[in-house]
């Protein structure tokens, strides 16, 4: 991957604002070799997401950070500048279904997430050799039904010594606390089957069986304090039939789930989400 500077943009939207900042960038010889727009026309707000070659700047990303407060205050901006140059750390938490966690692991063996994973977080042991197998430290917190409070506190902390940039549900079956989930808010992903609310609780695969669903999905969104229903990133949808089996269907949803979270997560890691109110702008 080459090394890039990524310019996040969020502001109110009126004329001059690409202008004003192509223009800085052209001003310092920046070579923009990536660029999205996108004007809600319904909230009048603007978004932006540019990928300038590092090299090309004689700037370093603090000056330019300091350069650029300016512009940002004259159009009233949310922004941020990464350097592509240092991973975003994430941490995984997962419970006992191994396929999500499986997948990010080889994605991340194979290159394919850019990223550092300081650890993974379980509430069952289960998971530990495949884990540990990687190479990557593995903390079990279990989760007492009667006293919720000391385990999450033990979360809070491993996330925090850690210095995770986010955390991934990859099928964690607990429901994090509301303080947690407003410490890292637009920093915690989860994925979930498509069902809900129809389909909750166990085996929910087996119910939409039972009811001769013909769609079955998955969704990947930040957590809020909302159960399930914080800022959407991406789903995706698997057709089936009659001749399907609950099996089928447990075997499909869990390949639809593990793709739409790798996606998911990739798009946030590349800095190409940006939250709107309870929606999400994705340049994808």
């Amino acid at each position: 991957m080459s090394h890039s500077y990524r310019l996040i943009v969020s502001c109110p939207d009126r004329v001059g604002i690409v202008s004003r900042v192509s223009s800085y960038i052209a001003g310092h010889g920046g070579w923009i070799t990536e660029a999205n727009q996108h004007s809600d026309l319904a909230t009048g707000r603007f978004f932006m997401r540019y990928e300038i070659k590092a090299e090309s700047l004689p700037l370093s990303l603090d000056a330019m950070r300091d350069d650029f407060t300016a512009i940002a205050g004259e159009f009233s901006m949310d922004w941020k500048l990464s350097d592509t140059s240092k991973p975003k750390r994430v941490v995984l938490m997962a419970s006992r279904a191994s396929h999500c966690l499986v997948d990010l692991l080889y994605r991340w063996t194979a290159g394919e997430l850019d990223c550092e994973i300081p650890c993974v977080i379980s509430n069952h042991e289960a998971l530990r050799a495949l884990v540990e197998w990687h190479g990557i430290p593995f903390h079990h917190v279990p989760v007492d039904a009667d006293d919720k409070a000391a385990a999450f506190s033990q979360v809070e902390a491993l996330v925090e010594e850690a210095r995770a940039d986010t955390v991934v549900l990859a099928r964690y079956m607990q429901i994090l606390p509301p303080n947690l989930c407003q410490r890292y808010a637009g920093r915690i992903i989860n994925i979930h089957h498509s069902f809900l609310p129809s389909f909750a609780g166990a085996k929910p695969y087996h119910q939409a069986y039972a009811r001769g669903v013909k769609l079955i999905g998955a969704t990947c969104h930040y957590v809020t304090e909302e159960l399930d229903a914080g800022p959407i990133i991406e789903q995706d949808i698997q057709r089936v039939t009659h001749c399907h089996t609950a099996e089928d269907l447990v075997r499909l949803g869990r390949d639809v789930e593990k793709a739409v979270l790798a996606r998911g997560l990739r798009w946030h890691l590349q800095d190409r989400v940006l939250i709107h109110g309870n929606k999400t702008v994705v340049f994808a």
